[in-house]
């Protein structure tokens, strides 16, 4: 497992609240164990506790993408270096679940935990994993999608480093609202022009009489 995909657990947990439309999606143990996805093992040390331990870690990754979007940079490092500290891993080499087509390991970077609860496990994979991200490809590729009033997190894999939404969806609902701006624009454009055309018209005749 490639030490990038490991940032998608940062991204998935930060998804969890939409601050703007005031959902939240965090509310269950059932939540918190979906988060995990393959790693079922990770899951079942998840205990109710853990929901309230898991928004606290949400919030402090947010705050990462938060201050990456402002292009504070060093805010951004600080404040991703402070989960790093409190939630260590250890990498490891491995391959034991990776074959090859003559059956040779597949030996791939992994980072194991150490955690005493879901959360720090969870919290530990997510930093080392946005810390590889943004090291890796730089801290403007973490971003905050611009549709309102999304602002879901993203990581920015684009080639030329033009992303700007978290999803196609977002993205097309952007564009419509942009063109039906730009429409309603040149509508009262339109009529202003029509409107000044007007009078002066009546102006003119009036001049005439």
């Amino acid at each position: 497992m490639e030490l990038a995909y490991y940032s998608d657990y940062a991204v998935r947990l930060v998804n969890t609240e939409e601050p703007a439309r005031g959902k939240d999606s965090l509310t269950s143990i059932e939540a918190v164990r979906d988060l995990f996805g393959a790693n079922q093992s990770a899951a079942r040390r998840a205990t109710d506790a853990d929901v309230t331990r898991f928004r606290s870690v949400r919030a402090r990754l947010r705050s990462v993408f938060e201050a990456a979007d402002k292009g504070d940079e060093t805010l951004a490092v600080d404040l991703l270096n402070s989960l790093l500290l409190e939630f260590p891993v250890s990498p490891q080499i491995s391959g034991h679940d990776h074959r090859d087509d003559d059956g040779r390991p597949l030996w791939h970077m992994h980072l194991a935990d150490h955690p005493s609860n879901a959360t720090a496990g969870y919290a530990a994979i997510a930093a080392m994993g946005l810390a590889f991200h943004l090291t890796e490809y730089g801290v403007d590729r973490l971003g905050l999608c611009e549709a309102t009033p999304c602002r879901n997190a993203y990581l920015d894999t684009s080639t030329n480093r033009s992303r700007r939404y978290c999803s196609d969806r977002c993205a097309t609902r952007a564009n419509v609202a942009a063109y039906r701006a730009r429409k309603r624009l040149e509508a009262d454009r339109s009529d202003r022009t029509g409107l000044a055309a007007d009078h002066a018209q009546r102006t003119s005749a009036s001049g005439e009489r």
